[in-house]
């Protein structure tokens, strides 16, 4: 007997063959489904041309996904830019497992039949626009359903969230409902429902009421994101029953109570504590301690008090520790900073902490942000913060700190710092003018503000190529305005008011690159934009200077003693928001390329020596919200029409040659006043001494009558 032997090549290409294969053409009953679904959108973003280009078999159209029998078990259509309505015809497809239509512009709400789907695990629709309540199923359906991950975040979804449908998803391992508009109480048949749940997102709600006690009962949690909410009452200890719990997040609610001591540890798992924003009271206990996996600790704005718990040190994998807005008290010595390798980001900011800053927290190489404003700390800060080379933001705003100088010699090794923040402390010292303080190339905001800081302008701030934000104001510096600050040239703010600066505005000024561009004035790194911020909404600053993503762009000379004329080249600084030139000794007219600068939200020349008419042209300002040129010595009539004419009387006052409608003041019978107008100051020294010579010219005349009286009665 002979046997035929097959060639391996020949075996090796009959294996190809059949692996090339094609599976089953789908079904025609799902390719109808799939159509249906097409039916339903007003725009498919060209997924109807793409489905037609590749045949008949819908296996092979673009985010379709098939089993060996041609059943549709997938469609994945994200960020497809589909509008329209989803239409329950895609429940048909009864082997469909993972549907996601994230990311798309849907109108409507979601189909009850998508939720009841005997066959679907895994179903994503969030960031999708829909609205509307979330459909409960109905009483018919009994059987468990076999969904897994529900991910409806990012919509529009409002009414009460849902209870009954999670007693039919016993399956269910996720659930992200976060950022909607859902109401009422969180259900608590979540956990007793789907015992299986892992992680429960409904963080940026409308959520009220208690945190239910059944979530404890949640033996897999390990997620639980409810924050951004309504909810009151305490946190039940039940929920120290959910021990395999990794992220606990309920930040910004109406939470209140203390911190139980003996049921924390029990979350021995807990990588996140989150919560801040509430009204929690009492101290942070020993027992954090023994949380040795946490590394994100979140208590800011609270009611809490105490000392820190020298334990804290214990939590070595720590990254960021969050505990601004507390009441915290007492000397930081007793926490081992120097075990904290991990630590990041530390934020201490607006507490009641006093001492000299520990020499661990210097040991912390890693740190990237530093807040320590607000609090009562003083003395010197030591050379060895140079020892922090990765810090990008440091704020020492409203303390006791001295010896300014030592500090930003220390600092200049530190040569990724970005943002530093000096305020209101280092008081009544001199500004450091030596030259051979520099290394700051990555610093984009410094504000040395508030300090009473006497000196100049010192020159080592030219070699900060890269900053953009400039803060010297409130302090008792000299001296003219600097030529080489158009050197700086990513500067889009630069606030000087409250000196005493003296001298001529430089034409220099007038060529600063970043307020003649449209460039948006952002940072380099946005991760620093919130942290900023916060700066300036606790100091209550004079103007919120952030628009959105962005910077406004400012030039603020107000409050010194500069002089001379207000330079025609202030008309190249057209990207300017905010101009302030209030209270110095500026004179002539307002020049007409004033009206150039249209992106102007705010005008303020008051309190000079400015002559001559309100330019008409600047009613073209239509951002205009703010105006100020009272108290000069300006003429002719207010403009009734345009911009101008819908600010208050008080933005004129003090100019009594102003006429118009808007100060009930006839231009026709206006008569003519003194060509000179003296200033505030004058006024008042020569208001005093007229009151005097009256007074004693009185006194005079009435003692010449008693005499006369006295002889000649």
């Amino acid at each position: 007997m002979h046997f035929f032997t097959v060639p391996p090549v020949v075996l090796q290409l009959f294996v190809l063959l059949i692996l090339a294969s094609p599976a089953a053409a789908c079904i025609e009953q799902e390719k109808r489904n799939l159509l249906g679904f097409l039916a339903g959108l007003s725009q498919d973003g060209g997924l109807a041309t793409s489905w037609r280009d590749n045949g008949t078999d819908c296996c092979e159209w673009e985010g379709i996904t098939c089993n060996g029998d041609g059943a549709v078990t997938e469609v994945s259509l994200a960020s497809r830019g589909l509008e329209g309505r989803i239409l329950p015809s895609l429940a048909d497809l009864t082997s469909l497992q993972r549907v996601n239509l994230s990311y798309n512009s849907f109108s409507g709400g979601l189909p009850l039949e998508l939720m009841s789907s005997g066959s679907i695990i895994v179903l994503d629709v969030s960031f999708s626009r829909l609205n509307g309540p979330l459909p409960e199923l109905p009483s018919l359906v009994t059987a468990d359903r076999p969904l897994q991950v529900l991910n409806i975040s990012s919509n529009q979804f409002s009414s009460e969230f849902p209870s009954a449908i999670w007693k039919m998803t016993k399956n269910l391992i996720a659930l992200n409902a976060s950022n909607n508009s859902f109401t009422g109480h969180i259900p608590s048949s979540l956990c007793l429902g789907s015992p299986s749940l892992t992680l429960l997102d409904l963080c940026y709600n409308r959520l009220s009421g208690d945190i239910p006690t059944t979530l404890g009962d949640c033996s897999k949690l390990k997620v639980l994101k409810v924050g951004h909410n309504n909810l009151s009452g305490t946190l039940p200890v039940e929920t120290f029953h959910a021990t395999s719990l990794e992220y606990l997040s309920l930040p910004n609610n109406g939470l209140q109570g203390e911190l139980d001591r003996a049921h924390m540890i029990k979350l021995s798992n807990l990588l996140t504590l989150d919560l801040g924003g509430n009204h929690f009271g009492g101290n942070i206990p020993e027992s954090i301690g023994q949380l040795r996996s946490l590394e994100e600790l979140h208590l800011g704005s609270n009611n809490m008090s105490g000392e820190l718990p020298s334990t804290l040190g214990n939590c070595t994998n720590l990254k960021t520790i969050d505990l601004k807005f507390n009441n915290f008290s007492g000397d930081l010595g007793k926490v081992k900073f120097a075990t904290l390798q991990n630590l990041k980001s530390l934020d201490l900011m607006s507490n009641n902490l006093s001492g000299m800053l520990p020499e661990s927290i210097y040991s912390c190489r890693n740190l990237t942000a530093l807040r320590l404003s607000y609090n009562n700390f003083h003395g010197e800060i030591s050379l060895r913060i140079g020892n922090l080379k990765h810090l990008s933001f440091l704020s020492l705003v409203r303390n006791s700190f001295t010896n300014i100088a030592k500090t930003l010699h220390g600092l200049k090794s530190c040569k990724n710092i970005s943002v530093l923040l000096i305020g209101k402390t280092f008081m009544n010292e001199v500004m450091p003018q030596d030259e051979t303080i520099h290394g700051f190339q990555n610093l984009q905001h410094l504000a040395i503000h508030q300090c009473s800081l006497t000196g100049r302008i010192p020159i080592w701030l030219s070699k900060l190529t890269n900053l953009k934000m400039l803060d010297l104001y409130s302090n008792q510096l000299t001296g003219p305005m600097p030529s080489w600050i158009n050197s700086l040239n990513h500067l889009f703010r630069l606030d000087v008011s409250n000196n005493s600066l003296t001298g001529e505005i430089p034409i220099t000024l007038m060529q600063m690159p970043m307020f003649k561009s449209d460039k948006a004035a952002v940072y380099s790194d946005p991760s620093l934009l919130d942290l900023d911020l916060i700066i300036y909404v606790a100091e209550s600053s004079t103007l919120q200077y952030r628009i959105d993503s962005a910077w406004a762009k400012v030039l603020n000379l107000g409050k010194n003693k500069f002089t001379g004329v207000i330079p025609q080249e202030i008309g190249q600084l057209k990207a300017l928001l905010f101009l302030d030139l209030s209270s110095n000794n500026f004179y002539g007219v307002i020049p007409q390329s004033i009206c150039d600068l249209t992106n102007l939200q705010q005008l303020d020349p008051s309190n000079n020596h400015l002559t001559g008419e309100i330019p008409a042209a600047l009613e073209i300002l239509r951002f205009l919200s703010q105006f100020n040129i009272s108290y000069n010595d300006l003429e002719g009539p207010i403009p009734t029409t345009g911009q101008l004419s819908t600010f208050q009387t008080s933005s004129f006052d003090g100019n009594p040659k102003l006429c118009g409608s808007l100060l009930i003041r006839d231009c026709s019978s206006v008569e003519e006043a003194p060509m000179h107008i003296i200033s505030a100051k004058e006024c008042s020294t020569k208001v005093i001494f007229a009151i005097a010579f009256g007074l004693f010219f009185g006194v005079g005349v009435l003692y010449d009558q008693l005499v006369l009286f006295r002889y000649f009665g």
